[in-house]
């Protein structure tokens, strides 16, 4: 059974909640946050009535606690193909993680060493690192893009690259114009010249199988808020990185990683939220994956896991076609990234575009207006968009798992007629 939206929108009580004048809205704001599914939500509550006490206690609220803990990690693990639960930090949110990574490992750093940064990242992958290089006497070294299709420029970044090179920060996708860069590429430029790298999978996470063992990469960044959970940060590290590198703590919190970088209580009720949002991806995979995929991502949990995924890739390649061949033949419309449908394997579905005559924001109320939610401005990808000359940013289309060509549809004629 091939994955179609109208399979797995029941499992999402919020679609079905009616704007003002009875119609439904159209979620297409799914890169700054998706919905959830119901299970999601009954774990939160769950939480609350079975298990609500915090860590470490002989009793039995305080065990199952614990229990739950541990098997959020066990399911992110798969999520991510990790070696091991341990090599999983579950914070806040993702800038939170990266501020406490930056600050750990400036503290290894001698003035003079060096930091790669792109123009196409989140300002959470930019800043975090470049606030440490001013204050420690560092040096930033700046990966360009290829303006023409939003692709990162990898003659700028072998250029950057030197012995002194202590940290390579890129975004797997870009929140902004969806492109996919190279990681695993990277990861190996970074290693070959003893760099670390910090790879930002946030906006992959919900549209990619990911598998940290395979990029190579140091350490990866995610946000289970985009992947249809709750508000969480995900920080997947190596061993013995976590266990080594100085992390900021109080006395008596646990010295092993990966609590040893969680600081203070979590929040444990969005903790099993999260193993509910891996439990529906696993589903996902169980229900609509193709059972000849091969096994190079593990199996079980982990493979289903991929199997959903890959799934999803596919139905969401198909709207995000429709999608750009629509913009494409509206007058006046031009999108920043890529556009041939044989390079869709490069990209996420997530479009930036505007319109001649209309700014962004008059773009998105106007959508608003018609209960279609999108976003306006330059959603903290501030380099690129100085780097494209957009200061008033794009208009951002992020399509999610549960949408629908009729609302790909409806969007575009809006925009033809405004």
């Amino acid at each position: 059974m091939s994955f179609h939206a109208n399979a797995i929108r029941p499992h999402f009580p919020s679609l079905s909640v009616p704007a003002a004048d009875g119609s439904l809205p159209v979620f297409l704001d799914n890169p700054a946050g998706t919905q959830v599914p119901l299970n999601v939500m009954q774990a939160v509550t769950q939480y609350y009535m079975t298990m609500n006490a915090n860590s470490g206690g002989a009793f039995a609220t305080s065990r199952r606690s614990d229990d739950m803990a541990g098997r959020t990690r066990e399911a992110m693990a798969d999520f991510l193909n990790a070696s091991s639960p341990s090599e999983i930090v579950i914070g806040p949110n993702m800038t939170s993680l990266n501020f406490s990574l930056s600050r750990s490992i400036a503290r290894t750093l001698s003035p003079g060493d060096e930091i790669v940064l792109t123009r196409m990242d989140h300002d959470a992958n930019i800043a975090p690192w470049a606030l440490i290089a001013r204050e420690n006497d560092l040096q930033v070294k700046w990966v360009d893009i290829n303006t023409a299709d939003c692709t990162l420029d990898m003659d700028s970044l072998e250029e950057a690259l030197s012995e002194r090179t202590k940290v390579v920060a890129t975004v797997q996708a870009s929140n902004a114009i969806g492109t996919v860069n190279p990681v695993k590429q990277i990861a190996g430029m970074a290693r070959a010249v003893g760099a670390w790298h910090v790879v930002d999978a946030v906006q992959s996470a919900p549209h990619l199988p990911i598998d940290v063992q395979k990029i190579g990469c140091d350490f990866l960044l995610c946000s289970s808020y985009k992947f249809y959970g709750p508000h969480l940060g995900i920080m997947w590290g190596r061993q013995e990185l976590l266990d080594t590198l100085p992390a900021y703590k109080v006395r008596p919190a646990k010295d092993a990683a990966p609590n040893r970088w969680e600081n203070g209580t979590p929040s444990y009720e969005t903790w099993n939220g999260l193993l509910a949002c891996l439990e529906y991806w696993e589903s996902i995979g169980a229900d609509f994956g193709d059972a000849n995929l091969p096994h190079d991502h593990g199996a079980g949990r982990r493979l289903n896991m991929k199997r959903g995924m890959v799934a999803v890739r596919e139905y969401e390649r198909q709207l995000v076609s429709a999608l750009i061949d629509g913009l494409c033949a509206i007058p006046g419309v031009s999108i920043a990234g890529i556009t041939d449908s044989a390079r869709f394997d490069q990209r996420v579905p997530t479009v930036a575009m505007v319109k001649q005559g209309h700014s962004p924001d008059e773009i998105a109320r106007y959508l608003a207006e018609n209960h279609i939610y999108v976003w306006s401005g330059n959603y903290y990808a501030v380099e690129i968009m100085q780097r494209l000359n957009r200061p008033a940013g794009t208009v951002r289309i992020g399509i999610g798992q549960y949408n629908t060509i009729d609302e790909i549809n409806k969007l575009l004629n809006l925009l033809d007629l405004l």
